[in-house]
């Protein structure tokens, strides 16, 4: 009997670290959180987005309001993709930003954007990164790189086209894009920042972030 519970028990505990390691959150939208992320202003920007916290029935949220603003929010967070290489992204866009040329330096904006990067050298600009956007203009996966850094992949996983005040669930798998747009073949990533901006439109947008996790499937 006592052999049978401890079976039991292992049982139990396998697929308890299992299930833990299927769904890693990466925020938590929480005052306490909120004060320790780096939060990045975009270098020329006349100020910083305003990012505020809220809830509903499926949790918490975070608000980011730009009027002609850029700034980012960002945590240091290694993912090992190989066991978690699905990106999930709940959001919505309230307020876009129609008829900008967002491959364009001047119209290179997004009401809603989940920067994936990885560290590829002794500095910021070495780095790569591929842009998860929620665009105003373009189709869902319509790609290119950004007009500021052939560095970092601009991909649209939501558009507002389809989609405008809508809560939008998104799920995309990390590892290949990064093989597919970086020729890298990376096991893990080391960073995931948030960031809505409109400092090159000149134009106001308001969006929403909720459960952001990576997953195994």
């Amino acid at each position: 009997m006592l052999k049978f519970l401890n079976y039991i028990l292992i049982i139990f505990l396998f697929h308890f670290n299992l299930a833990f390691a299927e769904k890693i959150n990466i925020f938590k939208f929480t005052e306490e959180e909120l004060s320790t992320l780096k939060v990045r202003k975009i270098r020329g920007a006349n100020s910083k987005t305003k990012y505020t916290l809220g809830s509903n029935e499926n949790g918490k949220f975070l608000k980011a309001e730009a009027n002609n603003s850029a700034s980012g929010l960002g945590k240091e967070i290694e993912i090992n993709l190989n066991e978690t290489p699905f990106l999930n992204i709940t959001w919505k866009v309230e307020k876009d930003l129609l008829g900008i040329d967002e491959e364009s330096k001047k119209g290179h904006d997004y009401a809603a954007r989940v920067f994936v990067v990885k560290k590829t050298g002794a500095t910021p600009l070495s780095n790569r990164a591929m842009n998860y956007v929620f665009s105003s203009n373009n189709s869902v996966n319509t790609h290119h790189p950004s007009p500021f850094t052939k560095k970092s992949i601009d991909y649209v996983l939501s558009s507002t086209k389809e989609n405008l005040n809508k809560w939008v669930t998104v799920k995309v798998n990390v590892k290949e894009h990064f093989k597919t747009f970086h020729n890298l073949d990376l096991d893990e990533i080391n960073g995931v920042a948030i960031m809505s901006d409109t400092d090159n439109s000149k134009l106001s947008s308001i969006a929403y972030y909720q459960n952001i996790y990576f997953s195994s499937d």
